[in-house]
């Protein structure tokens, strides 16, 4: 990709320029409403014919797949919050290389200041979830009033209600096991803002059922795969077998639309999947995370971009969006433009693994989780 596109796309000419990505202004902590006007068709349709069977399919697991977050979670579950991620960061022990930050602040920390790092970095991860979660709520009230296909908007319906259980789970395990959240990472936010103020309807599904919800999909995974908390665990449990039919909404409505557009129009789509994914990897920087703890994030992201522990868990994170690009047809079209973006961010090589229009019923809460890849 050339420098003017990467300036047209991402605001800055090389994708890992730190400073550019350092120079945006994180979120005010105090925050507590962010204002955004949006111009968009709301679409009455009269045909009631249920003509997408894979959609139908969809709405009727959505049904009977509903739980509520009061009660079949187990909120008297005592979380020491220190002990949990000791345990945790044992499991995680040998991703840390602490000779990477010789030279720099961190150099001197013991275990005390790392495991202050962990809680702070479990606590920022679980509030990216939530503001995630609130994004979905928003996009997905949306599709239900611009998509055109009477099947789609029942299934959107089920979604909203799925989103704001997750946003109440979310936050209530924040505020009660971990004394409260962080603010919304400026890179997330931004993507959030650029999906919700896209009139087009099909670019809602890419952004958010797409790239949001199919890296939170992974991340949902890897966490619930290293932490022994018991709490967190089922309530990951229950919000990934939503997420999963999430995912495959989007992938079964856009196969549709998509074989239907030229290469202009594809192109374009290619361009925001591209975007949204560089928005993903920088948020994984953590930069709130770092301030909190006090240290000067230019210190420190040189080394955090170049870590090879960091990079290999944020290319897994990707595991779920880039299979589900093949199979939309993204990655081929235009002389495979974003086969080549997915290989300069190192992500390609997920591509083979299954989609998540295939697997979604791997997921379901009664199922025993699919093995990654598989």
């Amino acid at each position: 990709m050339t420098t003017t596109d990467n300036a047209r796309i991402l605001g800055r000419s090389e994708i890992d320029d730190l400073d550019a990505i350092l120079d945006i202004p994180l979120v005010d902590p105090t925050e507590v409403e962010h204002l955004l006007r949006a111009e968009r068709e709301t679409v009455f349709t009269w045909d009631y014919a249920q003509a997408r069977p894979g959609l139908h399919k969809l709405y009727e697991k959505a049904k009977t797949g509903q739980w509520n977050g009061t009660t079949d979670l187990d909120w008297s579950t005592d979380v020491d919050v220190e002990a949990v991620m000791t345990k945790d960061m044992e499991v995680l022990g040998a991703g840390v290389d602490k000779t990477l930050y010789i030279g720099t602040p961190v150099e001197k920390w013991g275990d005390r200041q790392w495991l202050e790092f962990g809680i702070h970095g479990r606590n920022w991860m679980l509030s990216q979830f939530l503001h995630g979660e609130q994004g979905a709520l928003i996009c997905t009230a949306k599709i239900v009033e611009t998509v055109p296909w009477y099947d789609a908007k029942m299934y959107a319906s089920t979604q909203v209600m799925d989103e704001a259980r997750h946003v109440e789970v979310f936050g209530r395990y924040l505020r009660e096991k971990l004394g409260g959240e962080f603010q919304i990472n400026t890179h997330l936010r931004m993507l959030l803002d650029d999906i919700i103020v896209d009139g087009r309807w099909d670019m809602t599904y890419l952004g958010m059922q797409i790239m949001v919800e199919g890296l939170a999909l992974a991340a949902f995974g890897f966490l619930h795969q290293i932490t022994a908390e018991p709490l967190l665990r089922q309530l990951l449990r229950y919000v990934m077998s939503d997420e999963a039919r999430h995912v495959a909404f989007g992938v079964l409505s856009l196969q549709e639309i998509y074989a239907q557009m030229t290469d202009a129009e594809i192109k374009d789509r290619q361009e925001f999947a591209f975007e949204a994914a560089v928005r993903m990897r920088d948020r994984f920087m953590q930069q709130e995370v770092w301030e909190r703890m006090g240290v000067n994030t230019r210190e420190v992201l040189p080394i955090v971009m170049n870590d090879p522990t960091r990079k290999m868990f944020q290319s897994m994170l990707f595991s779920k969006i880039v299979p589900n690009c093949k199979k939309l047809g993204l990655l081929e079209r235009n002389d495979a433009w974003l086969r080549r973006r997915f290989e300069e961010l190192e992500v390609i090589q997920f591509e083979d693994w299954e989609n998540t229009g295939d697997e979604y019923l791997k997921f379901e809460v009664n199922q025993p989780l699919p093995l990654a890849g598989a």
